[in-house]
Parts: structure tokens; C-alpha cells; sequence
């Protein structure tokens, strides 16, 4: 089980500074009771940003630390054309700030989908479930189980707060839950137990079966790190030199990925089969 999720030590901020509205009048606050005290704290601070005026840049909030930086220009976007020059947040750039102020540490580096995959997922939540099981802090997607392109943080009453798109400013919005919703996460900012290794290579999918013919899940876009329930034996693989015919159930994902492609022996160390 996960361990309850810890805040880190802050100094509380003014309402002001905590960003209890937008330029708008849209509140811009924890909205609803019952979060873990790291999930409000991360509402604070993205709302924070929201009360600066902070602008969304495209790959903003990405660099060494987390933080606004300046963006790029996206070249399917002309309304980018301005975002080298304007220090702000993309969506993710965003919730890796939030987040880390938070937890005190920098726990959700990566782009949407690496944050809604996250082995730090306390509990998750389909479309179909709409707001009604959400809390504040809860990270909502929309995209497909192939590629999540956008994300946001939810705040409660059916409000978000997120970095939406090129020449807007952070701002909160009525939580989008047509079109390609995808569904959310409850981020859990304790320790991360279970057996966590690391995969490699880059575009590598998981699959529906442990089969090389099931359907197509996700490609790790990169060297990612993945909570691993149980492997098995079942169809061999060979790829980039490697033979083996043992895959690994990914709970985050609710797929299989072929241990050809998960950092260790073949057999993973510590690992169950599955039953």
C-alpha cells in the first residue's frame, strides 16, 4: 500500500499570494474539502501563479529545477510566435512546479504523460467517473491511452486551474469533460514502495497481452520509471539483441512490456509472477 502523503514544511501565504482569484474574478483555491494537505499545497502554488499573472510558454516550467522559464515556439501553433520572450508554464511545466512545492522535492518531472503515469498514482480514475470521486490537487488528462496532451489540476466545484495554451495567461476554467477527456490521478507525495525499476531504449510500447501481435497501449518516449505487479513467462521476444520470454505487468499503465526492456536481469529480482 502507499504510505499517506506528506507535505513538506512551508510558510503560509496571504490569500493574495495564494491566488484566491484570477484577474477574472474566478476563484483560484482549494474548493472543496478533503484533500491531503500536500494535494491543497499544490493547489496554493499553482494558484499562486495564477494571481501573478504568469504566462503559458510553450516547454515553460521544464528546465533544471522547477520554476517558470521561458518557452519556445511550438511550430504548429502561430500564436506561440511570443513565447521565447514570456517566462511562464506549459501544462506539465506546471504541475511539476505545483507539485514540488508541495512535496519539497521534484517528484513530477517529465511531460503530461509521464505525470499522469506516475508511479506515485495513489488512486486513479476513469472518464466515465466524471468529477463526482475528485479532490483538489488531483491531476486530470485528456488525450488517448497512446499519448496524453494536456493536463491540468483540479481544484473542485467542477474548476481547474491550468496552463491551457499559447497567448493565455494561467488561469482556471469549468473542468472539460467532453471531447478527450481522459480521466485522473490522486498523487500520492509519501515514499513510492513497491517494485519500481527502470526501462530503456526509446519508443518502446506496452501491449494489451504479453503478446508482440496485442494491441498497442503506450511508448515510452524515453528511459522512464515504472511500478512493476508481477512478471510471467510467455511469447518470446527478440529485439536489439536480446532474447527473452519474460514480460512485466505495469499497474499504472494496465499493460505488459517485455523485460528485454526493463533495466536488470532477465528474470526481474524481487518480482512476483503472476497468477
Amino acid at each position: 500500500m502507499w504510505a499517506p502523503a506528506a507535505a513538506a514544511a512551508h510558510t503560509a501565504p496571504t490569500a493574495a499570494a495564494a491566488g484566491r482569484t484570477t484577474a477574472a474574478g474566478s476563484e483560484c483555491a482549494v474548493l472543496a474539502p478533503g484533500a491531503s494537505e500536500a494535494a491543497e499545497w499544490a493547489v496554493r502554488a499553482a494558484c499562486a501563479q495564477v494571481a501573478a499573472g504568469v504566462w503559458y510558454t510553450w516547454g515553460g516550467g521544464h528546465g533544471s529545477a522547477p520554476g517558470a522559464t521561458y518557452g519556445q515556439v511550438d511550430p504548429t501553433d502561430p500564436a506561440s510566435e511570443h513565447d521565447p520572450e514570456r517566462l511562464g508554464f506549459d501544462c506539465s511545466g506546471l504541475v511539476r512546479y505545483a507539485y514540488a512545492q508541495a512535496a519539497g522535492s521534484d517528484i513530477l518531472n517529465g511531460v503530461a504523460s509521464a505525470q499522469y503515469y506516475t508511479v506515485r498514482a495513489a488512486e486513479r480514475f476513469t472518464a466515465d467517473q466524471g468529477t463526482a470521486p475528485l479532490l483538489p490537487g488531483d491531476l486530470l488528462a485528456w488525450g488517448t491511452s497512446k499519448q496524453l496532451h494536456h493536463i491540468a489540476i483540479y481544484l473542485g466545484a467542477g474548476k481547474m486551474v491550468e496552463a491551457k495554451q499559447s497567448g493565455t495567461k494561467l488561469m482556471v476554467s469549468d473542468v472539460r469533460l467532453n471531447g478527450d477527456y481522459f480521466g485522473a490521478v490522486r498523487v500520492n507525495t509519501g515514499p513510492v514502495t513497491g517494485n519500481v525499476f527502470r526501462t530503456w531504449g526509446t519508443g518502446v510500447w506496452t501491449k494489451a497481452e504479453p503478446s508482440k501481435a496485442s494491441a498497442r497501449v503506450y511508448a515510452f518516449p524515453q528511459a522512464t520509471t515504472v511500478r512493476i505487479a508481477c512478471q510471467k513467462h510467455a511469447e518470446v521476444v527478440t529485439s536489439d539483441g536480446y532474447t527473452n520470454d519474460a514480460w512485466s505487468y505495469l499497474p499504472d499503465y494496465k499493460a505488459w512490456v517485455t523485460n528485454i526492456y526493463i533495466q536488470g536481469p532477465a528474470w526481474l529480482e524481487g518480482v512476483p509472477t503472476c497468477t
